[in-house]
């Protein structure tokens, strides 16, 4: 199989432990990614403040998505101006990036989510209703990094203190145009934006980049979905309680890791690293 490689992955559930947010059980695989020269593209629902600092952590200088497809930030100098103007969308400057947006601005999903709550007396709850110190013991987090995960722009983590009215609220939601997709421990209110979006658009980049190239993409939930449609050899991680991810379709080509979390991310990247140069040897 020739081209070169692009991995598009998921990060709480897949690269990091869905309790510890620790990657340890991945490093093998990622330096040798890194030894190969792989571009690892991070996909997230997170904030851009806690993805640079993960990408720091894991030694990566690459673009990468946050918040559920909501907004493309590549490292300024990473592609050319002509490659970035013919992409088709508007590209801004926003200190070392140059962004491409997809999604609406947080103000707007907040407004919505408030005043539907109002309307409908509605018991759902978001980040921006909280503390750090209440998102910090809601997800695990450090009280740091609680701070950077309410940093939002593009996305709103939420949840129902009344399940019931679950259904209530996605009819409103899509009646005003948004999405309600469910991650690994939060439902996201967005745009019409999701990660499948921003993947094909930095695919088509990589492709005027490098040429020829295979795309791998790997996540845990329900809104890596659309992340996973759009690379020619989608994975899904294992989750730790052995419940299965409720996909809409499934690609027959698909690899299911048995280990959960970041061992299970590595061991779909064994597994490709092995098939893809057992077909490329004469």
């Amino acid at each position: 199989m020739a081209g070169r490689f692009v991995i598009f992955t998921d990060l709480d559930g897949s690269l990091l432990d869905a309790e510890t947010y620790s990657f340890q059980a991945a490093r093998p695989a990622l330096q040798k990614l890194k030894k190969k020269q792989v571009p690892i593209i991070l996909c997230t629902s997170k904030t851009r403040a806690e993805t640079e600092v993960i990408a720091r952590k894991i030694g990566l200088n690459h673009p990468f998505i946050v918040e559920n497809g909501g907004a493309i930030f590549i490292p300024a100098g990473y592609f050319t101006s002509e490659q970035l103007r013919n992409s088709g969308y508007k590209v801004i400057r926003k200190g070392d990036y140059l962004v491409i947006q997809l999604g609406l601005p947080y103000r707007q999903l907040r407004q919505f989510m408030v005043s539907t709550r109002k309307k409908f007396k509605l018991k759902v709850k978001g980040f921006g209703d909280c503390r750090p110190e209440e998102i910090a013991r809601l997800t695990g987090l450090g009280l740091k990094e609680a701070r950077l995960a309410a940093r939002r722009e593009y996305d709103e983590p939420l949840w129902f203190e009344d399940p019931s009215r679950t259904r209530l609220f996605r009819e409103k939601v899509r009646e005003a145009g948004l999405k309600l997709v469910r991650g690994g421990r939060f439902f996201h209110l967005t745009g019409k934006n999701d990660k499948g979006r921003a993947v094909r658009i930095l695919k088509n980049l990589y492709r005027k980049k490098l040429g020829q190239l295979i795309s791998l993409g790997l996540g845990d939930a329900d809104n890596d979905w659309p992340m996973l449609k759009e690379v020619e050899l989608p994975g899904l991680v294992a989750r730790p309680d052995g419940q299965p991810v409720g996909l809409k379709q499934v690609p027959e080509n698909i690899y299911k890791t048995k280990k959960a979390g970041p061992a299970g991310w590595a061991e779909a990247i064994n597994y490709w690293l092995k098939v893809t140069q057992t077909k490329a040897s004469p």
